[in-house]
């Protein structure tokens, strides 16, 4: 266990003999990571290429509330951020890193918690309602749910496949803006740099995509010009469990009829919508922290959850 200012980094060993990390939020340097006080813990899951710094803002929001203060942990999954690279790419699939997850927090000691799963963390959770149902107390899934559009995942695809490297960070922002900036009109200057110190790490002052490129080939071997499989199945596995659903108005993976039938089909389900934000929105921006915060002092209630209009 290591501290590092606000969070501790804790490493644990995957089935499989990786070194796997994750950052815990709400815990005191004297205090071993292991424990379990308090309400129930967040646990935090990032995108395809992402890592646990995407989480850090809303963390720190989380970990502090004054109404129930709580532990936050923030995944890196196999090949990204602080965890070890698996030799063999076919590993870096949503099974797997499902599995990883659990064994993260067998370590810790955790049986129950509350998810926030954004794009690809919100596809693990919906294997974790397979694998291990009374895991999930309440789930946020950010601008993903059981259909994913083929025009979004191209998308996804033609960046990772043509993306640029930058040679420092200032040019790492144009770069990210150029790319993404017709979808995130309502980003700030701060939200980009943030944005691009997550994504990238810093080795002697030049931006470092950081992920495994080997990553890549689990990109370039899905078939898209065949019909995505649907994972309802799996999101009905998540019906006791009270959901917060976040779509980007201008998402190309996650429709706004999707989210409709996501209403239809949950019975204790919120949704918001992300003006201004595409795939996924930062959840750390505007009031998101605060409705976030909200639901999860709702969720954490026993009876009374509000079921939405």
């Amino acid at each position: 266990m290591v501290k590092d200012g606000s969070f501790l980094d804790f490493f644990y060993t995957s089935q499989d003999g990786l070194k796997l990390h994750a950052r815990i939020y709400g815990a005191e340097s004297s205090q071993d990571a292991t424990a379990n006080p308090g309400s129930c813990p967040v646990v935090c899951l990032p995108g395809l290429t992402r890592n646990a710094r995407d989480f850090h803002e809303l963390a720190l929001h989380l970990a502090k509330d004054a109404e129930k203060p709580r532990r936050i942990i923030c995944f890196d999954y196999r090949g990204r951020g602080r965890s070890a690279y698996d030799p063999n790419w076919q590993n870096y699939n949503v099974g797997t890193e499902a599995a990883d997850i659990i064994a993260g927090l067998d370590a810790l000691g955790i049986a129950q918690a509350t998810f926030i799963g954004t794009s690809r963390g919100g596809l693990i959770i919906h294997v974790l309602a397979m694998m291990r149902p009374a895991l999930i107390r309440a789930a946020v899934l950010n601008d993903i749910g059981p259909v994913i559009e083929p025009t979004g995942l191209a998308h996804i695809r033609s960046y990772l496949e043509n993306a640029p490297r930058p040679a420092g960070f200032t040019e790492a922002v144009r770069i990210q803006k150029t790319v993404h900036g017709e979808a995130f009109p309502a980003l700030s200057d701060a939200d980009w740099q943030r944005f691009v110190h997550a994504i990238y790490r810093d080795e002697a002052g030049t931006p470092v995509a950081d992920y495994d490129p080997a990553l890549l080939s689990t990109v370039l071997a899905m078939d898209l010009t065949k019909p995505l499989p649907d994972l309802w199945p799996q999101f009905e596995a998540l019906a006791s469990a009270p959901m917060l659903a976040i779509r980007g108005a201008n998402s190309r993976l996650l429709s706004a009829a999707t989210l409709e039938e996501m209403r239809r089909h949950h019975p204790r389900f919120e949704a918001i919508t992300v003006e201004g934000q595409g795939h996924a929105p930062f959840l750390e921006t505007g009031d998101l922290p605060d409705r976030i915060a909200d639901f999860l002092r709702e969720a954490g209630t026993a009876t009374g959850f509000p079921v939405s209009a």
